[in-house]
């Protein structure tokens, strides 16, 4: 069983924190590149942020920089998402999902498996 499970999403107060996860089962989550998507009621699906196969870190929405970050842990087979000075306009559902090679892309078309999604609700 090849799959992502997301976790971590919660409502927080604009400037807040939250860290994502995302936990691999079914493939060696290290192998491949994890990257982090969101989706909003008026947007449509967008990428946020990815990480190679070699821990090279690929914004994928310039929204995302200097506040996001991505991280594995390659012993617990999981990625995480740390987001940081969040904003109102970060509310979304967000997905992890995993790529069919070891480089990232901003196009959902490159990745084949993907996680159920948590919300993430940013307001007062």
């Amino acid at each position: 069983q090849v799959q992502v499970v997301e976790s971590g999403g919660g409502l927080v107060q604009p400037g807040g924190s939250l860290r994502l996860s995302c936990a691999a089962s079914g493939f060696t989550s290290d192998h491949y590149a994890i990257g982090w998507f969101r989706q909003s009621p008026g947007k449509g699906r967008e990428g946020v942020l990815c990480l190679t196969a070699r821990n090279y870190q690929t914004y994928l929405a310039d929204s995302a920089r200097g506040r996001f970050t991505i991280s594995r842990d390659s012993a617990e087979n999981a990625v995480y998402l740390q987001m940081n000075s969040l904003k109102p306009e970060d509310t979304a559902v967000y997905y992890c999902a995993r790529a069919a090679g070891i480089e990232c892309s901003s196009d959902t078309a490159s990745y084949v498996t993907w996680g159920q999604g948590t919300q993430v609700t940013v307001a007062s």
